[in-house]
């Protein structure tokens, strides 16, 4: 899969997709970043493509595609989902899972959508929450269904 071309887009589509590689680009730690809508369809990608092995011998992110992440985001989200209802606990605002080799992070954003990230095990915690906190509240009030619908397409014309 290739990186959606920006070209012909939106302003508001632009502005994500600018917001979503400066998350990539500069939160230390910070492998890929996925944004799916509530019926988890991918919307935007960092796209981590063609996976680099670093001198650890190891892939930098999910097997496979940003695809991956995003059904993996897809799947937590819907899972706390469920909990929360069973446990009345209200909303979901964020889960982490951490692992062995990496963390990944889930938040919810104000239309049902989520907002993943793929991060290295030791990765600052807050900055990423912080971070992604900070995308959300930029990105929420703009996701539209227009906008949601402009960026699925921009997505199927990349694959």
């Amino acid at each position: 899969m290739t990186a959606p071309s920006t070209f012909g887009l939106s302003t508001e589509a632009r502005n994500l997709h600018w917001l979503l590689s400066n998350l990539v680009e500069e939160v230390p730690g910070v492998h890929s970043v996925t944004v799916v809508s509530s019926d988890g369809l991918m919307l935007l990608s960092s796209d981590p493509g063609h996976l680099t092995t670093r001198n650890t011998g190891r892939q930098d992110g999910p097997k496979g595609s940003s695809a991956d992440l995003a059904t993996i985001v897809s799947g937590i989200g819907s899972l706390t989902v469920g909990a929360a209802k069973l446990m009345n606990g209200g909303g979901v605002k964020q889960t982490m899972v951490a692992m062995d080799e990496g963390s990944v992070f889930v938040m919810s954003i104000s239309d049902g959508s989520l907002l993943g990230v793929h991060a290295t095990p030791d990765c600052d915690m807050s900055v990423i929450a912080y971070h992604m906190a900070l995308f959300v509240g930029r990105a929420g009030h703009v996701l539209t269904p227009e906008l949601r619908s402009e960026l699925r397409k921009s997505m199927e014309s990349a694959q």
